[in-house]
């Protein structure tokens, strides 16, 4: 695929000589410090050493208060209570992270996650239904709820309470509960708005932690869970966010759970120290196969249970979940590329492709996956209880969300954000869509829109990339949105004629490069960029984006780079 190259803004040259002044480091690393709002060594302090005492106050969430004092009432008064979280990786986790603090100080309690594809997303009638079947007068519902304005009156019909713990965005009118806790309330001075769901949840455990006066240590055992979260919800890894990540990761690689343990052993990571981005792409999947494939309350058995052999038989169902999960994405991506092709469609503003028998549960993957492929906002269907259920994905800056309400007359219902939306559509109305959507963005995309991008943070020379440069670099971890790994760019290098193809099936790039200037060389590793190396043979001098890593190999640590992109310099 061809990427342009962008520059990410630069600090300024006064910003950036306070800071090599205060700190004593590299000037780039000081660069790359500025572009994240840190300027002084104070800030920098604070970005370097997360400190567990910098989080906020949990009552400075509006209705904090109300939600601690509904369930000291329900405990006072022995109310059964239930836990009530989305299917998907962060609903999941923050119902595990409440339940497995409450089991500790009361005993009658409850989960429940609806079932994705009998109840959809959110709060569900029948998840109403189930607490009043079983004498539940309380649900703390997360990760969902901020929406559900006629669920709420229905459960109070029912005389049933909720307590809402959720992070989306708000509508006009919030549900009338006992308390809503939603830092993105426009009455909400909370000091961080950017909390996962699964940490508006941790939230509320670390009121009740204050309140009872219980030690630190009842919520500290809990940051796996939010780390996981944080991770796969891909919210933005600072304020909050970084310090809890930090800490969430060290405990999944030093004290993880039972659970989180057995499933860092499937996925090959048991004695290996994991990255965020690890999180997101071995445990979040997996976590996330459950929901997809059978159901959700799977994960919250594994994610809080204690008896070995429980959790070792769901960790092996998960995975093989999860397996089941890689298999059908990949085979129906195929036939969803083969389609392109039949169809003549493969120069289009838009993908939007249809096929009756494909899982439900896996039409978002593949629609990120036909992205890959053909860079362009993309729609998946499948046919779901006699309509066509589809989900979108978008390419950066374009507002898919946006595109679909442009469609709405022909749609049933949909919703989501700028990148990511579902939807529902009648099954004779498929031909009709898929024309409009065309329509929209073909008048509505950018040129530079259709084109990936590659942001680059800053230029670098090879004699720059010394151990003492990374040492400083890996502390900016953990990395994710609004701190993201850092993209280095180095120009007029040359091949020293011993990068070749390497994998099963030779589609990997294994380069030996060289700076000719200081005679410094460098290996590197680009996945799936095989096909770039006859622009290395050309013997013209070629220019690079790639982060940094280390290599561990045979017990020795070495620098080596990934790369992202290769194109000639004479190009740039």
């Amino acid at each position: 695929m061809n990427y342009r190259w962008t520059n990410a803004p630069k600090a300024s040259a006064k910003t950036t000589q306070n800071l090599q002044q205060q700190l004593g480091i590299n000037p780039t690393l000081c660069g790359l410090l500025a572009q994240r709002d840190i300027h002084d060594f104070d800030a920098a302090k604070v970005f370097f050493r997360p400190n567990l005492s910098s989080l906020h106050d949990p009552f400075l969430m509006k209705d904090m208060d109300k939600a601690v004092e509904r369930i000291e009432k329900a405990i006072k008064n022995e109310e059964r209570i239930l836990i009530y979280g989305d299917y998907d990786v962060d609903g999941t986790t923050a119902v595990s992270l409440v339940h497995s603090f409450l089991k500790n100080h009361y005993p009658h309690l409850d989960t429940y996650i609806p079932d994705r594809y009998k109840e959809g997303y959110g709060v569900s009638t029948a998840g109403i239904d189930y607490a009043a079947d079983n004498d539940i007068s309380l649900i703390i519902a997360l990760d969902c709820g901020i929406k559900a304005i006629d669920k709420v009156e229905y459960a109070s019909s029912k005389g049933i309470d909720f307590i809402i713990g959720d992070h989306h965005l708000p509508g006009d009118k919030i549900p009338e509960a006992v308390a809503v806790l939603d830092p993105k309330r426009e009455d909400c001075n909370y000091p961080f708005d950017e909390l996962s769901g699964c940490g508006v949840g941790f939230k509320l455990v670390q009121a009740l932690c204050k309140k009872w006066e219980l030690p630190d240590s009842e919520w500290t055992c809990l940051l796996d869970l939010l780390a996981i979260s944080i991770g796969a919800d891909i919210v933005p890894i600072n304020g909050e966010n970084r310090v809890l990540a930090f800490y969430g990761l060290k405990l999944i690689n030093e004290q993880p759970r039972p659970g989180i343990a057995l499933l860092k052993d499937l996925a090959g990571k048991k004695d290996i120290t994991m990255t965020i981005t690890d999180v997101v792409f071995l445990l979040g999947p997996r976590i996330n196969a459950a929901g997809r494939i059978s159901h959700g309350h799977l994960a919250v058995e594994l994610l809080t249970g204690e008896d070995p052999a429980v959790i070792e038989e769901l960790s092996k169902t998960i995975n093989d979940h999860n397996n089941e999960r890689k298999e059908l994405d990949g085979s129906i991506t195929q036939s969803a590329l083969k389609m392109i092709q039949d169809l003549d469609e493969t120069d289009r503003y838009s993908t939007v492709v249809f096929e009756k028998d494909w899982h439900k549960g896996v039409i978002g993957i593949v629609a990120s996956r036909l992205i890959e492929n053909y860079y362009r906002p993309t729609v998946v269907f499948t046919e779901s209880k006699g309509v066509l259920a589809g989900s979108a994905r978008s390419v950066k800056g374009f507002d898919v969300y946006n595109a679909l309400d442009s469609c709405s007359d022909i749609l049933e219902q949909f919703g989501g954000h700028m990148y990511a939306a579902g939807m529902t559509l009648p099954v004779d109305k498929f031909q009709e869509f898929k024309d409009k959507f065309e329509e929209v963005v073909k008048s509505t995309i950018k040129p530079e829109q259709r084109t990936p991008e590659i942001e680059i943070d800053a230029t670098v020379t090879f004699p720059e990339l010394t151990d003492k440069f990374y040492n400083v670099l890996k502390q900016f971890a953990p990395f994710g949105p609004a701190n993201m790994q850092p993209t280095f760019r180095t120009d007029n290098l040359s091949d020293t004629g011993f990068s070749k193809p390497v994998g099963g099936d030779g589609t990997h790039l294994r380069v030996v490069l060289k700076d000719p200037s200081s005679g410094i060389s460098f290996t590197g590793i680009g996945f799936g960029m095989a096909d770039k190396l006859p622009l290395l043979q050309s013997g013209k001098p070629i220019s690079i984006a790639y982060h940094i890593e280390e290599n561990h190999f045979n017990g020795k640590v070495t620098l080596q780079i990934r790369l992202k992109d290769i194109k000639l310099t004479e190009e740039l």
